[in-house]
């Protein structure tokens, strides 16, 4: 039973999708849509998240309306979709055009929240220049069709930091262009709760993803963030520290939970979800 001071919480993408991983080929969920939904639903998450792979099987299967008739039904008023890369490189249109494309289509049919966006892996920039006008283009696409972009810093990409994304944020300056704080990336690169509430505001953050991690590295970072997430509360991260400076500036949800992990993954989704909610639900201050 929750109260109306619960927290909202959406279950991301791999958090649900169960025996399935980022650059798995494909990476489809080998859970119908429908047993995900109904599963998100009854294990108390207010939304859910869906990557590119999955939408198109939902599009070629049910359709993105009886997808939004039963996420409606269900009480799952929140939905995120995931993830464009390679949209700041012209020489690459053929690839992420097509991907941009569908996503629009589903976040416009579902009333999607935001379309999640990233970098290419590697070291992090030093200049953001190249980003601004691409990120204007296609926030301005989304925005004509009722959506806004969100972009995730990546401690293993391009724009690695939270504190470099809010500076891109101010020179991209449109109202429908945000952030997703993912606390895993945050905690990898080192940046600090007062780091976060000198460089963010309220405004620019449309999603957070919680989610804990070890202290130790395991393999590459892109390994660790794949392979060896931790439920919140059983890792190394303060997810209550984290959630509290949010709440100081001014972010009261809905929050995201991003688990990834062998562990996870091995676990019947029912149950996989129902333990990332009540760990996450488990960290927030009373």
């Amino acid at each position: 039973m929750t109260s109306p001071n619960t927290p909202q919480l959406i279950a991301s993408c791999w958090t649900s999708a169960g025996n399935v991983a980022p650059l798995s080929k494909p990476e489809n969920s080998p859970v119908p849509i429908e047993e995900r939904v109904d599963a998100i639903a009854t294990t108390g998450w207010a939304g859910l998240g869906l990557a590119h792979d999955d939408l198109l099987t939902i599009r070629d299967t049910i359709g993105f309306p009886e997808l939004r008739r039963i996420s409606d039904q269900a009480g799952l008023g929140h939905v995120e979709v995931e993830l464009l890369s390679s949209w700041w490189d012209d020489s690459r249109s053929h690839e992420w055009r097509p991907q941009f494309d569908l996503l629009l289509d589903a976040a416009e049919a579902l009333d999607a929240s935001f379309i999640k966006v990233g970098t290419a892996m590697g070291e992090g920039l030093e200049d953001y220049t190249r980003f601004v006008a691409p990120l204007q283009q296609i926030t301005k696409e989304a925005a004509n069709r009722g959506t806004r972009i969100a972009l995730e810093p990546m401690a293993f990409s391009m724009v690695d930091s939270i504190p470099h994304a809010a500076d891109l944020m101010r020179s991209v300056d449109m109202p429908e262009c945000g952030l997703v704080v993912d606390y895993w990336h945050v905690f990898r690169h080192g940046t600090t709760p007062e780091e976060l509430a000198q460089k963010l505001t309220v405004d620019q953050i449309f999603g957070v993803e919680l989610n804990d991690a070890d202290a130790e590295v395991r393999g590459t970072l892109f390994e660790d963030t794949r392979d060896h997430r931790r439920l919140c509360g059983q890792g190394d991260q303060d997810v209550t520290g984290f959630i509290t400076t949010l709440l100081d500036i001014g972010f009261h949800g809905p929050w995201g939970v991003e688990i990834l992990s062998n562990a996870h993954r091995a676990l019947p989704v029912r149950e996989a979800l129902a333990v990332a909610h009540s760990t996450a639900l488990s960290c927030f201050p009373n």
